[in-house]
C-alpha cells in the first residue's frame, strides 16, 4: 500500500493547486464545505473496498483463469488489458445509472455541484465491491492482478484528469478521449445531458452503443441531481440514497452554515485527508489490533467532520475529542509512528482544541455579532 501514498498526496496537491487557480484566475468562490465532502466521501472505508476488490479479481485469477491473456506477448497482453477493462468500466458505469440499487450507491459521486478535481475523488464507499462482476471476464482470461492494478491506476488517473475545471479543451484529445469537455456532460442533471457519456478513459463506447452526446452551446450545463441529500456529512451522502432505493424514509438534513466558519472545515479537512495518505502509507506497520483502531478512528472522525460542516453540535465536540485524541493515541499509547505520522496527528490535534476553544468562545454570542457569519 505504500506505492499508493506519493500518488494521493500528489492528487491532494493538485485539488488545491486547481481550487487557488480557479479563485485568483477565474474569480471563482471557494467551495469548501463541497470540496472536503469530495475528498472525504469515500476515505479509509473505501480503500477497505478497494482490498477486498483486488483480492477477489485475485482469487479469481488463481482458481478459475484460462490463463490467455498471460501467454500472450507482453505488449499484446497490457494494450489487451488497457482496452478491456476500458470497456468493463464503460458497462459498470452505465449500470450504476440503469439499476436502483446501483445508482445508490454511485449516487454521491452526482451530488456535487462544483466542476473540479475533488470532484474525481467523491466516491462511495462500497463502490469497489459493485466493481468486481464487471471485470470478472478480465481474469478468467489471464489479465494477471498486476496488470489489473496497474491498468486501473492508469484509468482511475486519467478519470481524475477528467473532472479539472481549468481545462476548457483538451484539443484533439476530445476527439477519441473522455476529457473534462466530454465529462462535463455527463454530470449535467438536465434532460439533454442525463445518462450520456459513460466512458471512463475513451470515447469509444460512448460512440460505438449511442451514449455519446456533446455540450450544446444553447444548454449551459446544471451539476448535481435533482434530489440532493441536504448534508455535507458523507456517512447520510453515502446511506441517504440507499434509504430512498429501499423505499424507506430519510431523516430530514438541513445545513446550518452559520454555525462553524468554513476556514476550520477547510483545514480540518486537508488535515484528516494528510492524515488519511498517512494510514496508507503506514499500511501493515502497526502492530496488533492498533490498525484496526486507526482505521475506526479515522472513520469516526471523518463522520464527526461531515457533522461540523453540517452545524450539528455532536459534530463540535465529538470531532475535537477524537483530533485531540489522535495525538495521545499516536505518541502516547502505540509511539510506532515516526516523525511525519507524530507531526500530522499534533496538528490534527491542535485543530482539534483551536476549535474546541472557539466555538466555547462563541457560546451564548448572537451569530449576526460573528463577523464569520457575515462571511458564509
Amino acid at each position: 500500500m505504500n506505492a499508493f501514498a506519493l500518488p494521493l498526496a500528489l492528487m491532494l496537491g493538485c485539488v488545491l493547486l486547481e481550487l487557488a487557480a480557479l479563485k485568483w484566475w477565474r474569480g471563482q468562490p471557494l467551495p469548501w464545505r463541497d470540496v472536503i465532502l469530495n475528498l472525504n466521501s469515500g476515505h479509509v472505508l473505501m480503500w477497505l473496498c478497494r482490498g477486498l476488490e483486488v483480492a477477489g479479481f485475485t482469487w479469481l485469477y488463481a482458481n478459475a483463469s484460462l490463463h490467455w491473456v498471460d501467454g500472450w506477448h507482453p505488449v499484446i497482453g497490457w494494450a489487451f488489458a488497457f482496452v478491456a477493462w476500458d470497456l468493463g468500466f464503460y458497462w459498470l458505469h452505465r449500470m450504476h445509472h440503469r439499476f436502483g440499487f446501483l445508482w445508490a450507491i454511485h449516487a454521491v459521486h452526482h451530488e456535487g455541484e462544483h466542476f473540479n478535481l475533488s470532484l474525481g475523488v467523491r466516491n462511495a464507499w462500497l463502490s469497489s465491491l459493485t466493481s468486481l462482476p464487471f471485470f470478472v471476464p478480465l481474469a478468467l482470461l489471464g489479465v494477471t492482478p498486476e496488470m489489473f492494478v496497474a491498468v486501473s491506476g492508469l484509468h482511475y488517473s486519467v478519470q481524475f484528469y477528467n473532472h479539472c475545471g481549468l481545462v476548457g479543451s483538451s484539443g484533439v484529445l476530445d476527439r477519441f478521449m473522455v476529457t473534462p469537455a466530454n465529462h462535463r456532460v455527463h454530470h449535467g442533471c438536465n434532460p439533454e445531458y442525463i445518462d450520456r457519456n459513460f466512458g471512463g478513459t475513451l470515447l469509444l463506447w460512448d460512440k460505438l452503443f449511442g451514449t455519446y452526446q456533446r455540450a450544446l452551446p444553447d444548454v449551459p450545463i446544471r451539476y448535481g441531481v435533482h434530489t440532493p441529500t441536504h448534508s455535507d456529512n458523507p456517512f447520510w451522502a453515502n446511506i441517504v440514497p440507499a434509504l430512498h432505493w429501499l423505499g424507506l424514509r430519510a431523516p430530514h438534513l438541513q445545513r446550518n452554515t452559520r454555525v462553524t466558519p468554513v476556514g476550520w472545515i477547510a483545514t480540518g479537512g486537508v488535515l484528516l485527508f494528510g492524515v488519511v495518505i498517512d494510514y496508507v502509507r503506514t499500511d501493515g506497520l502497526w502492530l496488533g489490533h492498533w490498525q484496526a483502531v486507526w482505521f475506526a478512528l479515522i472513520l469516526l472522525l471523518t463522520v464527526a467532520l461531515g457533522g461540523l460542516s453540517d452545524g450539528r453540535a455532536w459534530g463540535r465536540w465529538l470531532w475535537s475529542l477524537l483530533a485531540i485524541a489522535l495525538p495521545a493515541l499516536m505518541i502516547g499509547v502505540c509511539g510506532t509512528g515516526d516523525a511525519l505520522s507524530n507531526g500530522l496527528a499534533v496538528a490534527l490535534g491542535v485543530h482539534g482544541l483551536a476549535c474546541a476553544l472557539w466555538h466555547a468562545l462563541r457560546t451564548g454570542t448572537p451569530l449576526q455579532s460573528s463577523p464569520h457569519a457575515k462571511s458564509q
